[in-house]
């Protein structure tokens, strides 16, 4: 039998920066943190509090102080096990200015060979991670999205937001010529590379017709994978609305003809 051989790309225990941006997620900012120090990998997590104002700030804050002070643990407001800190990095945004300059500043930060993009709510589980890494690992793929439309598990709701997501995916698709099925995916992946030749100008959700764009104008190569998600309604925390769709049409036309 012909044994399996490394592609010559191929990542040796490499090193991911987790970057999460925060606003306003008093509620889950603990468990999101406790179930990402969970993914046992080399790893460093780069939380971008982006000034919120329900009390996510503050946590994070003490977090910071108690880390500063040498403890290995905080204990948790939400009546859950301690967070532990030894992974955990800390920046703070004043004033707010949103996902797309949370990630920017989280980016510039990372020092990791992989840098994986998490939500601070608990839409997206850490427990994907293995499945979103290895086609980088193994030397495949340079970026990976975590589609939520093929196949994986997911909470049920909110019809024209599925249509919403699917004609924005379009539209990005025919104007990068990419065969993505899920642009709006939280979950993306790149080798550091492709980061370090990319300039992120969107402040808010443009991010993500903004970085695809970009990398599709690149050599890159692009994979897609199954993941869950437990997607929020707006009495739970939902922030997406409307007029960020009419915003990521605008970015995917700016983005394909300039930089």
């Amino acid at each position: 039998m012909t044994a399996l051989r490394r592609h010559p790309s191929a990542l040796d225990d490499p090193k991911l920066s987790i970057v999460i941006a925060a606003y306003n997620e008093k509620a889950t900012i603990e468990e999101i943190l406790r179930r990402v120090n969970e993914a046992e990998l080399r790893k460093e997590v780069i939380v971008v509090d982006d000034c919120s104002t329900d009390g996510t700030r503050q946590i994070l804050e003490a977090m910071s102080q108690r880390q500063e002070k040498g403890e290995a643990t905080s204990p948790a407001q939400d009546g859950g096990d301690p967070v532990e800190l030894g992974d955990l990095r800390f920046l703070f945004q004043t004033p707010n200015q949103g996902k797309g300059a949370a990630l920017r500043r989280g980016f510039a930060e990372a020092n990791g060979d992989i840098v994986l993009v998490q939500d601070a709510d608990l839409e997206y589980d850490p427990r994907d991670y293995a499945k979103l890494l290895e086609p980088i690992i193994d030397g495949r793929a340079d970026v990976v999205y975590g589609s939520r439309f093929l196949g994986g598990p997911q909470r049920v709701h909110y019809f024209w937001h599925y249509v919403a997501n699917k004609l924005l995916t379009l539209f990005s698709d025919v104007m990068t010529n990419l065969k993505l099925t899920d642009m709006e995916t939280c979950y993306k992946v790149f080798r550091k590379e492709v980061l370090q030749g990319i300039q992120v100008r969107s402040n808010r959700f443009g991010f993500e017709p903004e970085i695809t764009a970009k990398i599709s104008k690149g050599k890159w190569r692009i994979y897609e994978v199954p993941i869950s998600y437990a997607g929020r309604t707006y009495e739970e925390g939902k922030k997406i609305t409307w007029k960020d769709g009419v915003q990521a049409v605008w970015c995917i036309i700016r983005f394909k003809f300039s930089d």
